[in-house]
């Protein structure tokens, strides 16, 4: 007689489309748009509203993929399952969720960053690059202690920082929209104006400044991991996800057209504080310009919470899946987090802050933001394979369906961001590469470590579970 199979308790369904679209705004907007706006600029020049509009249409072309997977498999775990579920090869699904975590750590590492220009802003003081590399090192260590304390504190600073994070937004095409009102030495001209700092092909420039700002677009794909707790998901998610993702490309937009209208391209590109510049332009002499870089460390501290939280928690699930020393795996006795997780985490990086510091200080915040847009850009091609190779997986209930030529359309555009071709510097494949061989380092040793135990059954047999909390 066979023993009946445990049924695992469900996640319970509590979020309706209002909180569903909070929490993807919410996850979109934040440190591209607050970081990387000048960096943008000084790309393609006036026309820097054209690279977020492009990265917004990519992003919206994978989010039709995302949609019809997550309404087929309405799971946690994301880009990891659908690999999974699409190929069925374990060191790929390994891969796939390494590089997602890696994501996280050097969008929050941009993060942090754009934290110590700002409260060096802020203060008015100029502490050198070794005072920004120890601020930036510092608020990695701050988060690394929210994030040991627990994940429902986390969670809850999680949603004022949304609240200040889309505040501070509004504030800047408030105040833009009524210096335009005021009149002044505003030049709308200069918002079709192209311009390359470097002696780059039009579409070269482009597509350089899109695969910067698609960073500003990414956090989308973290909400399906939130569909087991989603009130009807195959109803909910098209509608909340698609109009999300249009709040967050037109408040880009806007933003974009009133940075490059109100302050001069040069200094707009040298600015490590771009919406500052852009606050001080709008309202000079109000106190609201020395408020601003205060709003935007609270904004660019949301994005850095939520990614070390994801980045932590991946590979925790990996290390309870042996495909990362068990290590990795171990949760606080007394506070019930992956503290060793945490540790390694925010250990790397410390290293990517290290390293942008010394070799790259004066384009920190775009080197580390461009590695976030080419690893998840490399996800999404993947994610778009996936959804046409899982149409052969016939699936019981309705789901969304996307068009068949949007995947394609997503794979070739995201594969092409991925390639050198679109004018990435090589110091993200750099960085990019190093995080890939530390991953693959791990997965050998635990492999090994593994068959010499004589444990047989490691790997990722079931993703959903690399995304849970420790009890």
């Amino acid at each position: 007689m066979s023993t009946p199979v445990k049924k695992e308790p469900e996640l319970r369904r509590v979020m309706g489309p209002g909180l569903l679209l909070l929490f993807i705004v919410g996850d979109i907007l934040g440190t591209g748009v607050y970081a990387l706006t000048g960096q943008v600029a000084g790309e393609v020049g006036g026309a820097a509203w054209l690279p977020f509009l492009l990265a917004f249409s990519i992003a919206t072309i994978t989010a039709f993929s995302y949609l019809e997977l997550v309404t087929k498999y309405p799971q946690a775990a994301g880009a990891a399952l659908y690999a999974h579920k699409a190929f069925g090869i374990q060191f790929f699904t390994f891969l796939v969720a390494f590089v997602v975590m890696c994501s996280g750590i050097t969008s929050a590492s941009t993060a942090s960053q754009a934290f110590a220009a700002n409260l060096v802003k802020g203060f008015g003081v100029d502490w050198g690059k070794l005072g920004v590399a120890i601020i930036a090192l510092t608020f990695m260590a701050v988060l690394a202690a929210i994030n040991l304390r627990g994940v429902s504190e986390s969670v809850k600073l999680n949603v004022g920082l949304t609240i200040i994070e889309i505040s501070g937004l509004l504030l800047v095409i408030f105040v833009g929209l009524w210096a335009f009102t005021q009149g002044g030495d505003h030049d709308f001209s200069r918002v079709v104006i192209f311009e390359s700092s470097e002696d780059r092909s039009t579409f070269v420039a482009i597509t350089a400044a899109t695969s910067l700002a698609f960073f500003a677009m990414v956090g989308f794909e973290d909400s399906v991991n939130m569909a087991e707790e989603t009130k009807d998901p195959v109803r909910t998610f098209p509608k909340v996800l698609l109009t999300g993702l249009s709040i967050a490309g037109v408040v880009y937009i806007l933003v974009s057209i009133i940075a490059v209208a109100l302050v001069p391209i040069g200094e707009l590109r040298e600015s490590a504080t771009p919406l500052v510049s852009v606050v001080e332009a709008a309202a000079p002499g109000l106190p609201i310009d020395e408020l601003f870089p205060f709003i935007t460390m609270f904004a660019v501290s949301n994005t850095a919470l939520i990614n070390m939280l994801m980045a932590s928690r991946l590979i925790y699930g990996m290390a309870r899946q042996r495909v990362l020393p068990p290590v990795l795996g171990s949760v606080h006795r007394t506070r019930h987090t992956p503290w060793v997780a945490i540790i390694f985490t925010t250990v790397v990086a410390f290293g990517l802050i290290f390293y942008v510091s010394a070799f790259a200080s004066s384009k920190a915040v775009s080197v580390l933001g461009g590695t976030t847009s080419l690893l998840l850009l490399a996800v999404f091609a993947m994610v778009n394979v996936a959804v046409l190779v899982l149409r052969r997986d016939q699936h019981d209930g309705p789901h969304f369906r996307t068009p068949t030529a949007l995947p394609i359309i997503g794979f070739l555009t995201s594969l092409y961001l991925v390639t050198p071709l679109a004018g990435r510097p090589g110091a993200q494949y750099l960085l990019a590469g190093i995080l890939l061989v530390i991953g693959v380092v791990l997965f050998a040793v635990t492999m090994a470590i593994n068959k010499k135990l004589g444990i047989t059954d490691a790997g990722i047999t079931d993703p959903t579970r690399l995304a849970e909390t420790p009890d």
